[in-house]
């Protein structure tokens, strides 16, 4: 059976050298933070999937470890020991694979009757690893909700653990005018019936909120905050297999109703999986990005400032909703900086790297309105995308197409 110990005791079950994966997202662990505290591991390499805004990773660095990380979050861009790799979910998943951790930290629920720990609400890439990895550590929070779609870890296959009860990290974006508006453009173009992925961000979450008048909707994605459980009040989702996810982010209301039958938690081998996604009839995927230029073309992972975010999982589901009546829409307003700065931008004016092609988006919305991009020539695009700018840049806008 496995060992219960303190934090203070966690380094005597860390190897001095290899990969260790440590919870992140929504289960991001005070008390292995406080194991970890002061104790050296300069051979010891932390990975996971840190979300930007949400997670502080930066705890990890002063072990003299390194940090591979999928999402370059501000705090850890300074240090010439964090390994970015800019890679999609299939990559991510082809990566760990291949480079199988040796050992993991992981937040879970106390053993139901069969014996198995939950992970709650981030069934990410550790339920696709576990069984490979040697060394297994436990933070059983009982403030955690057990969920159904995957079955969790055998408790004796534990090592060690710690039973401490933690508060999940809340995030709200809340809303705006403008986001509301954008809401409402995206209403009128995805139907009833449609299975909706949606990205982190107060725009995407505006546009599932403003969905509550649809009907027979259901949600497949990678990542779910308040306004699925929103829509599961509304009645605006389906009665079977309404909610499909990988990772619950949001406030304790959500929290709380995660364990619900109505919630379905399921690895990224399944939730981003092409095939998977491809047999989704009407698949409408719905992802921000902080600018995009007249030729179609998406940038989510940096400023003017440096890196703040990664591919994530946004181009597996465009690749997926190619098909099968699938719509992929961007969203994000046609300005920033209080009007000074157009995020609707030149061909050649991009800060960073390309995060959607011109080929994996159909729809651009911003609010003032919809640039439908589909069989359009390239004038035309650049036309389209014009028309949904801030009107103050659309001159400039056309001097540079």
């Amino acid at each position: 059976m496995p060992r219960p110990i303190t934090a203070g005791e966690l380094g005597a079950f860390l190897p001095h050298e290899g990969l260790c994966w440590i919870s992140a997202c929504s289960t991001e662990s005070a008390a292995f933070r406080e194991g970890l505290s002061g104790l050296s591991r300069p051979g010891l390499t932390f990975t996971s999937v840190f979300v930007p805004g949400l997670n502080k990773p930066s705890y990890l660095l002063e072990t003299g470890g390194r940090v591979t990380t999928f999402f370059m979050l501000p705090e850890l861009g300074s240090s010439d020991r964090v390994d970015f790799l800019p890679l999609c979910y299939r990559d991510i998943r082809g990566w760990l694979e291949t480079n199988t951790p040796d050992v993991a930290l992981v937040m879970c629920t106390p053993p139901d009757a069969s014996g198995r720990c939950s992970f709650g609400p981030v069934t990410d890439f550790i339920a696709d690893l576990w069984e490979r990895i040697p060394v297994l550590i436990a933070h059983i929070n009982p403030a955690m909700r057990a969920t159904h779609g995957t079955p969790g870890i055998p408790f004796d296959r534990f090592s060690a653990f710690i039973e401490a009860p933690q508060a999940l990290p809340q995030s709200d974006p809340g809303t705006d005018e403008i986001s509301d508006r954008i809401a409402a453009h995206a209403a009128r173009v995805i139907p009833d019936g449609a299975t909706i992925q949606a990205g982190i961000g107060r725009v995407p979450e505006a546009v599932l909120c403003g969905l509550g008048g649809k009907r027979n909707l259901s949600i497949h994605s990678g990542l779910i905050g308040d306004s699925t459980l929103k829509l599961l009040e509304a009645g605006a989702l389906r009665r079977e297999n309404p909610i499909t996810a990988g990772v619950a982010i949001g406030t304790e209301r959500l929290y709380e109703a995660v364990g619900r039958a109505e919630f379905n938690f399921r690895p990224p081998s399944f939730t981003h999986d092409i095939a998977t996604l491809g047999q989704i009839q009407n698949l409408v995927t719905v992802n921000s990005a902080i600018e995009v230029d007249i030729d179609g073309q998406a940038y989510a992972e940096m400023t003017p400032r440096g890196l703040i975010s990664g591919p994530g999982g946004a181009s597996d589901f465009a690749a997926g909703a190619r098909g099968n009546g699938g719509l992929r829409i961007l969203v994000l307003p046609g300005s920033a900086g209080g009007g000074k700065i157009s995020r609707i931008i030149g061909p050649d004016d991009a800060v960073g790297p390309v995060s959607l092609g011109r080929f994996d988006t159909d729809l651009v919305i911003t609010e003032h309105g919809v640039a439908d991009l589909r069989s359009k020539s390239k004038a035309a695009r650049r036309e389209a995308l014009i028309a949904v700018a801030d009107p103050a840049f659309r001159s400039f806008l056309r001097e540079k197409a």
